[in-house]
């Protein structure tokens, strides 16, 4: 009997070796075709089925094999002992179709995917799916998760839950996660190319930008609404104890990974079952432990996107929420950009060739002069400087900002300026300053507008529409949520198109929604504030606070 492929097979299997081999094209068709069966679960394949799949992907156009190529059956078996020399495929003796003594010392082969090869195969195939992949902003994948935490809520309430609902809603929950943070990131980075054009010219860009900025705006929406939704569910999840449900998930787990499930087969007499139990009840408390930990960093991450630890550490959620208004920004600057270049060059060789034409037609040489001092400014000039006493002395005497300077207090200048032309004197540099109390005071003044802004934007919120009118209720508007209020209606406002009586606008950074609807033109209402009172015609408007406030630690440990 003939020698199999399998026994030339090296002792190191060298799976990636087809890549780089001139027949590599081949190898490869002949590749995805053992995966395709496989999925169909036909495990061999022999070279006449090989062939036949390989024509019938070339008729279908998916091959760049033509009909005038066909691949013959001996250059396919070649292939295949090549494939079975470098370890991606298993050759074995095929006796099913065996009717003759000839037959039998012939060399027949079945071929199947090793484990080295169908390693090969997915990760060509996920290679291939990172370099095509453009991302995308999955607003359904933020309702699927909220409704996932849902279900483990009231599964959490429960006081004796079916692990096996436990562990299909947390998997499914984490293979949603994950593919929106995948595909969040994806995208944002697509998007950056896309501004860099560097992988698509201006008149595409130019074609789809507004859809683009429509695209990515319902985005920020859903996510300040759901991730608002989903922050509150995962809090509620914390306090109903969502250590027991990542415990039941990873018992369920461990219980797959340990044989005979941890508990003896009951052959024998009691000792010797618990003789049998005690170490399968080791493993199996080791395999769970490994398994909880794995879910409860999911859970963290999980958290970590859409829940906020302070001002210094903000949700990836809100980090995204502030990328994509940064690229809605950066967007719009390039578009500003393409058509400033398309409307003319205004490169510096272009300014300069200018100004030549303006020195060739001035009248006379003072002109020129005058020319040559406005664009240049090449003329002596003081330095000055304002230092803290000067500041005392102005707040003190309480100077308007329009004074003149010959009325002002003097200022005092270091002669050592006119002696040296520096301010600072040579030798050793000054310390380095301590700015950390600054820092700090900088950091509780921002959580401090943070939640001044958080708590207007609460109480600017409607229940429902409600008459321009009445916002605000008998006591009116407090300065800040007025001042928030006139923000929102001017984005709703700037929104409406000529003709129209309604519009629907969500504020720049994604934390307000308003919607306005005109009542009467004619009819003129007022809204009193402590700063002044707002006129206007007669609206119906309705204002949805998409970004409730997040308390950090310091608003928790004052509460």
């Amino acid at each position: 009997m003939a020698n199999a492929p399998n026994d030339g097979l090296r002792t190191r299997p060298q799976p990636f070796a087809y890549l780089s081999a001139p027949n590599a094209e081949l190898y490869s068709r002949i590749l995805v075709v053992f995966a395709h069966a496989r999925e169909r679960f036909t495990v061999h394949l022999r070279p006449e089925d090989v062939v036949t799949e390989l024509r019938r992907a070339a008729g279908n156009g998916f091959s760049a094999m033509t009909a005038a190529e066909p691949v013959t059956v001996e250059a396919a078996s070649g292939a295949l002992e090549q494939l079975v020399g470098w370890g991606n495929l298993r050759a074995d003796a095929d006796t099913g179709r065996v009717t003759t003594v000839e037959d039998f010392h012939r060399a027949r082969y079945l071929y199947q995917l090793t484990q080295h090869g169908q390693a090969v195969v997915l990760a060509i195939a996920v290679y291939e799916e990172a370099l095509g992949r453009r991302g995308q902003l999955q607003s359904v994948a933020l309702a699927d998760i909220a409704e996932q935490l849902g279900s483990l809520l009231r599964l959490a309430q429960e006081p004796d839950p079916d692990p096996a609902k436990i562990h299909l809603l947390l998997l499914g929950l984490s293979d949603r996660f994950g593919s929106l943070a995948d595909n969040a990131q994806d995208f944002m980075a697509s998007l950056r190319r896309t501004i860099d054009f560097q992988d698509g010219n201006e008149e595409a860009f130019i074609a789809y930008k507004d859809r683009l900025i429509e695209y990515i705006e319902r985005f920020i929406a859903d996510l300040a609404n759901r991730g608002a939704q989903i922050a509150d569910l995962l809090g509620q999840l914390h306090e109903s104890g969502v250590e027991r449900l990542l415990e039941a998930a990873a018992r369920r787990e461990a219980a797959d990974a340990v044989p005979d499930g941890g508990v003896g087969d009951g052959s024998g007499d009691g000792a010797e079952d618990a003789a049998d139990a005690r170490p399968q009840s080791a493993l199996l408390d080791q395999e769970a432990a490994l398994a909880r930990a794995a879910w409860e960093n999911r859970w963290r991450g999980l958290t970590d996107w859409f829940v906020s630890q302070g001002s210094r550490r903000p949700s990836q959620a809100k980090l995204l929420r502030t990328s994509a208004v940064s690229a809605i920004t950066n967007l719009v600057n390039t578009v500003s950009a393409l058509n400033e270049r398309r409307g003319g060059r205004t490169d510096r060789s272009a300014d300069f060739r200018a100004l030549a034409r303006f020195f060739a037609e001035a009248p006379e040489d003072a002109d020129a002069h005058r020319l040559w001092r406005a664009a240049f400014a090449l003329t002596p000039a003081r330095h000055l400087t304002v230092d803290a006493e000067t500041e005392s002395s102005w707040e003190e005497k309480d100077l308007a900002p329009n004074t003149p300077w010959a009325q002002a207090p003097a200022l005092q200048i270091s002669p050592r300026l006119r002696e040296t032309g520096s301010y600072e004197r040579r030798g050793k540099p000054n310390r380095v300053a301590d700015r950390s109390k600054e820092r700090m005071l900088l950091m509780e003044h921002a959580e401090r507008e943070a939640a001044e802004t958080a708590q207007a934007r609460a109480r600017l919120a409607t229940d429902g529409p409600v008459l321009l009118s009445e916002l605000g209720g008998p006591q009116g508007l407090d300065p800040l949520a007025f001042r928030l209020f006139l923000g929102v209606l001017g984005d709703a406002l700037s929104a409406r198109r000529p003709g129209e009586t309604e519009s629907n606008a969500t504020t720049g950074d994604g934390t307000m929604e308003v919607r306005l609807k005109l009542v009467d033109a004619d009819k003129t209402v007022e809204i009193r504030t402590a700063e002044g009172a707002l006129c206007g015609p007669e609206h119906i408007v309705e204002i949805l606070d998409l970004a409730p406030f997040e308390a950090g630690p310091e608003q928790e440990a004052a509460a």
